[in-house]
């Protein structure tokens, strides 16, 4: 699988490799190192060598922190725990030495602290690929529209015309029925939708994005408006309706779409957002039009929503998800996400909900994953980096619980287990790393799929990716 970003709105500078991240990283090494400098015997013996305790403590310290809060399902790359690590020394640097030292030496060690915080977060881009361009980057931080953003206001305007592309609509949608307090969400309408002097009844699919993310992050990440538009423009301006919604709440809100402590994110979804989509935008009613696809944390939510209810939603496509909502150990999600209620982790948990459930009527999945890490010289992943592996388990720490050596353990056991109850499913396979960039192209090798399920206009009968790539 291999990505290249299409549309204007990621053409630039990459931050994703390229001589932007390289320049940092080796003007932030020239930085520190004139900081450290050789100074007095003492600083080198003694001074120095507790700066250096002092970093590697630190990145010790935020290891075990991102392992024992179940933060990542890929494990981190080495060199985001070496910046880390610079990044604390260079702080304790200033600090003891700034006693005796020359001005210059001075404001370089102030100036070292942010540039190894810049490297940092230059690795961690890198590890998930979630600003693919200083463009991107840019537009997010200062908020500005995103690609084909109209107002609802603007929306009368353009019925009846022929967009060549379809257009992204911010929304409120009103929290009754869970209580659920989100953020601004968006729907995509496809240019079918303004033909005619009514919306036409068109499918629908919930886009849910992972576990740190913004409801546009579909949008200015992984660049999903043009690969939906690319489909659209093949066949005649049908696509179906997305809603890319929130289920977190805030950024760092890791709800798994239950309902918990950490909010009603499956109530927002399923009783909060459905509705107000068919009732605002015309969107079919019926489960058999109605799809979920996700990513990661979101790849997860799109099995659990969909086997949960059947009566919403009859497909989903979940893109490197686990075996179910997780959020550490089993011992730790119960408590993390339930509030200590064994009970309410099985009513979520998709094994146990379909096993419960039974055999299913017109459901269909498909499950798209990383396969075997690409062997070194010919890396997939976006940042140019070999898709990492802990060797003994699925993500960071093997979080789903699933022994394999990649991210494939879940999808397999989960489709084992719909398959046995008359769930229709197939897993896709491809190298790659958990990034935005592996995100998009699975979209864009699963929306035929998802478009005949959910019966798009002008879709044919498309086949599922097969199962290795």
């Amino acid at each position: 699988m291999n990505f290249n970003a299409t549309g204007s709105y990621h053409q630039g500078v990459s931050l994703l490799g390229g001589w932007l991240p390289l320049t940092v990283e080796i003007v932030t090494v020239a930085a520190v190192l004139a900081v450290v400098g050789w100074r007095s015997a003492r600083w080198r013996l003694l001074w120095l060598p507790v700066c250096v305790a002092i970093g590697v403590s630190g990145a010790l310290i935020t290891h075990w922190y991102m392992n024992s809060q179940g933060l990542s399902s890929d494990p981190a790359p080495a060199p985001l725990w070496i910046w880390v690590a610079v990044c604390v020394g260079s702080a304790a640097v200033a600090t003891v030495g700034w006693r005796g030292s020359r001005w210059w030496r001075r404001g370089l060690s102030l100036l070292a602290i942010p540039l190894s915080l810049l490297c940092v977060g230059l690795v961690l881009n890198q590890w998930v690929g979630y600003y693919p361009t200083v463009a991107a980057a840019w537009g997010a931080v200062t908020a500005g529209p995103l690609p084909d953003q109209v107002s609802a206001d603007e929306l009368p305007g353009l019925r009846g015309t022929s967009p060549s592309t379809g257009k992204v609509v911010p929304v409120d949608i009103p929290d009754t029925a869970s209580g659920f307090t989100h953020r601004t969400e968006y729907v995509y309408l496809p240019p079918a939708w303004f033909a005619g002097a009514t919306p036409p009844t068109l499918p629908a699919v919930m886009m849910i994005a992972g576990e740190f993310n913004t409801p546009a992050d579909w949008m200015r990440s992984g660049n999903i408006t043009s690969t939906v538009d690319a489909y659209a423009n093949g066949h005649g301006g049908q696509a179906p309706i997305l809603v890319f919604v929130d289920a977190g709440g805030s950024f760092n809100n890791d709800t798994e779409c239950v309902d918990g402590p950490r909010g009603n994110a499956a109530d927002h979804l399923t009783e909060d957002v459905r509705p107000y989509v068919v009732s605002t935008f015309g969107a079919s009613a019926n489960p058999a039009n109605w799809g979920v696809i996700g990513w990661s944390m979101g790849g997860t939510c799109a099995v659990d929503l969909t086997v949960m209810h059947p009566e919403l939603f009859s497909s989903f496509v979940d893109i490197a998800g686990d075996l179910g909502p997780t959020s550490g150990t089993k011992e730790q999600t119960v408590d993390r996400l339930y509030g200590g209620n064994a009970a309410a982790w099985a009513e979520f948990d998709p094994t146990t909900v379909m096993a419960a459930h039974g055999p299913y009527t017109g459901v269909s999945g498909l499950f798209e994953d990383n396969a075997a890490p690409p062997r070194r010289g010919n890396p997939a992943h976006a940042g140019g980096r070999a898709p990492q592996s802990d060797g003994g388990g699925s993500g960071y720490g093997g979080r789903d619980g699933t022994p394999d050596t990649d991210e494939k353990g879940a999808a397999d056991a989960l489709c084992a287990s719909a398959t046995a109850l008359q769930v229709s499913c197939s897993v896709h396979t491809s190298p790659g790393g958990h990034t935005w960039q592996f995100a998009t192209q699975a979209v864009t090798d699963g929306l035929p799929w998802l478009a005949d399920r959910l019966g798009v206009p002008g879709s044919t009968d498309v086949p599922s990716p097969p199962a290795s790539g």
